[in-house]
């Protein structure tokens, strides 16, 4: 009968050593910490938008629209992450992004543009794009407008 020479207790178990490391903080540790970092950034920045002043705003107007309310039905909701940006400096900023809408019937984009004078907000464009028809619905009628100011 002959001897056999046994691995060492490494050479048969590196496969899930040096991803999960010796203290749990190898390689799979850092790649969970960038995901979770990356994650929870892009999370704060939609928060931010989602709670900002003229998300709400808008959205509030889509709702209260009676041709916004034919097209998708009530009640209007967003979903999805807003895209584009929004800038403050105190009482002045900008804002220019979309917004996902839907309703039972139907969903949209709802686009907002404007600046922030003093702590008052002024929009060049609050408007609502119906997804199936491409028809654009207009939600400045009085409403103080960036061409007032």
């Amino acid at each position: 009968m002959s001897e056999q020479e046994q691995k060492s207790w490494f050479s048969r178990n590196w496969g899930w050593v040096v991803p999960v490391g010796g203290c749990g903080c190898g390689c799979l540790g850092l790649i969970l910490l960038f995901v979770f970092g990356i994650g929870a950034t892009i999370f704060g920045v939609s928060e931010m938008m989602t709670n900002s002043v003229p998300v709400g705003y808008a959205i509030e107007q889509a709702s209260k629209n009676e041709k916004v309310i034919q097209f998708l039905g009530e009640p209007i909701e967003s979903y999805g992450i807003p895209s584009g940006n929004i800038s403050l400096d105190n009482d002045d900023g900008n804002v220019d992004f979309s917004i996902s809408i839907k309703g039972p019937k139907g969903k949209g984009t709802l686009i907002v543009s404007g600046i922030r004078v003093d702590g008052e907000w002024a929009y060049e464009d609050l408007y609502v794009r119906i997804k199936e028809t491409q028809e654009e619905i207009n939600l400045l009628v009085n409403e103080k407008v960036l061409e007032n100011i």
